[in-house]
């Protein structure tokens, strides 16, 4: 029986959601891509859930912060069994982690791994000028990150913060239990539990509008995003994936997320499943408001303070900056429409000028290197490379560690 609860006024109206499925799609996905009933009043029960085995562990550390993450680091890196005296906090949590779900099929996750590293920048372009910025455009989405300052100021920071755990994410074997990825996931998912307090007892918080800060299904639309939006906007550049290797960004996406504290029955192992959860979470989502527009120029704009040390020895850095200013809004233009521009307050003008003129040549060569196993190897380890390099030009000479958990942190 799922709990009756008011429905927060962020949420559109069931009668609402239902709009008629186009029939190409409705073939593809088996189903129309409106809600059930049941679909739709389970994810508004989730906009009140949190995260029940990091919320406790949260509470247990802002009792003594210094001490506290000392344990939760110890137990990160070197596992429970090396504290102790472990409280049942950490226990429970750990346990959890620890616990690889039946599910899990690492060989699966390599492919798709594989597959993420050949998109190379593509992946990158997908992942900042589509689905975050078109993400947005959700405002009920924003609000936490607007309360807390996090992608205005020292927009670049964090933008090169979320790029490093989703290198990690996608290293092999970086979701093994002491690989970089799980613990930059554990990490992320603390600084979440953190927010997610310190959110829930401010008295500007509204949650009949907002519901619980951080819940169930905005955590799950976000890793939607990494999956579902990311292979939707690769094939739109010219970069297919299999069916097996979506499957396979499927699998590594749900188990990061599940690390990240998504429970089970929001993860979707299927391209299609996942589109029919998205929408049905897009839903659940305010219009684009102010926060959209200050979120929006912040991201925009963060090519500008860019450092290009290659360039800036030719006194060509700030036509550097200035290119990859106008490149990064010609692919979010190449997705998004004048009216969702205007409302992210971005420049009307833009055209999709770099995805045009690059559309062809990337389709052909990627397509072309799969007839050649060696090529394809190649074009995995250029892409990887590749990848590497862009997130470490956003962090400049800067280490590449996320944000320490400081006490009262707003993350």
């Amino acid at each position: 029986m799922i709990e009756s609860r008011p429905i927060p006024t962020r949420v559109r109206p069931f009668e609402k959601t239902q709009q008629a499925t186009p029939a190409l799609l409705k073939v593809i996905l088996g189903r129309p891509l409106a809600p059930t009933r049941r679909e739709y009043d389970e994810a508004v029960a989730g906009l009140n859930v949190g995260d029940t085995l990091m919320d406790p562990v949260a509470d247990w550390l802002m009792q003594s912060p210094k001490a506290h993450r000392g344990m939760f680091q110890q137990a990160l890196t070197q596992g429970v069994e090396s504290l102790s005296d472990c409280p049942p906090e950490l226990q429970a949590l750990f346990a959890e982690v620890d616990r690889v779900p039946a599910w899990v099929d690492r060989q699966l996750m390599d492919e798709g791994i594989s597959f993420i590293h050949a998109s190379g920048l593509t992946a990158l372009q997908v992942m900042r000028d589509l689905a975050l910025m078109g993400g947005y455009l959700l405002s009920g989405f924003n609000q936490a990150l607007v309360m807390t300052g996090a992608l205005t100021n020292g927009t670049s920071q964090r933008v090169a913060e979320t790029g490093k755990w989703w290198m990690d994410c996608t290293e092999r074997g970086g979701l093994d239990r002491f690989g970089a990825g799980t613990q930059s996931t554990l990490h992320v998912r603390l600084v979440h539990a953190i927010v997610r307090r310190q959110l829930n007892q401010r008295e500007d918080w509204d949650h009949a509008q907002w519901a619980l800060p951080l819940n169930q299904i905005d955590m799950a639309a976000t890793y939607l995003g990494f999956s579902v939006v990311m292979l939707g906007g690769l094939r739109k550049l010219g970069i297919q994936a299999t069916p097996q290797e979506a499957r396979g960004v499927m699998q590594l996406w749900s188990y990061a997320c599940w690390l990240m504290g998504v429970d089970e029955k929001w993860l979707r192992f299927s391209e299609t499943d996942g589109v029919i959860l998205l929408n049905t979470a897009l839903m659940t989502q305010s219009r684009a408001d102010w926060t959209s527009k200050a979120l929006g120029k912040a991201l925009s704009e963060e090519p500008l303070v860019r450092r290009f040390p290659a360039f800036a020895k030719y006194g060509l850095e700030q036509p550097m900056r200035k290119f990859v200013y106008h490149q990064h809004l010609s692919v979010s233009r190449y997705f998004l429409t004048p009216e969702q521009f205007d409302q992210l307050g971005l420049p009307t003008h833009i055209s999709a000028w770099y995805p045009w003129l690059t559309l062809a040549p990337r389709a052909f060569t990627y397509t072309a290197q799969r007839l050649l196993p060696r090529w394809h190897q190649s074009q995995v380890s250029r892409g990887r490379a590749a990848q590497r390099a862009a997130v470490g030009a956003v962090f400049g000479k800067k280490p590449h560690q996320l944000t320490p958990v400081a006490p009262g942190a707003s993350a």
